[in-house]
């Protein structure tokens, strides 16, 4: 029995190569990179992913991805990822809507702590 399509999937894909200011000032920027691969035991969903938020300067402040392994997961698990500041934890991807949503509010988190917006 196969999985039901993720309706919401199409709107992450067509976000693959945007670039868009977040912040007033425009120094702030998340990019997007999404392409369909094949399921595996590692990418179960058939996504390679990368949403992430950069500072002026280009340091990553927020990324979800899952382009390696979590450190300490067993090999071959999902590797789907958060990262935030200088932390990285495991990511449960449930659908596309939820991934954007969760990024979303980190991006926003983040932003607020810097008091880039209020």
């Amino acid at each position: 029995m196969t999985e039901p399509r993720d309706p919401t999937l199409d709107v992450l894909l067509d976000l693959d190569g945007q670039v868009l200011v977040v912040d007033p000032q425009g120094g702030y920027w998340v990019r997007f990179v999404v392409t369909r691969v094949p399921a595996s035991a590692e990418k179960p969903h058939g996504l390679d992913y990368a949403l992430t938020l950069h500072a002026p300067d280009g340091e990553r402040l927020v990324g979800f991805d899952n382009a390696h392994p979590v450190a300490r997961q067993k090999r071959g698990g999902p590797q789907d990822h958060r990262h935030r500041l200088q932390t990285m934890k495991a990511y449960d991807y449930q659908d596309a809507a939820t991934l954007l949503g969760d990024f979303w509010n980190t991006v926003d988190a983040v932003l607020r702590e810097r008091g880039v917006i209020s």
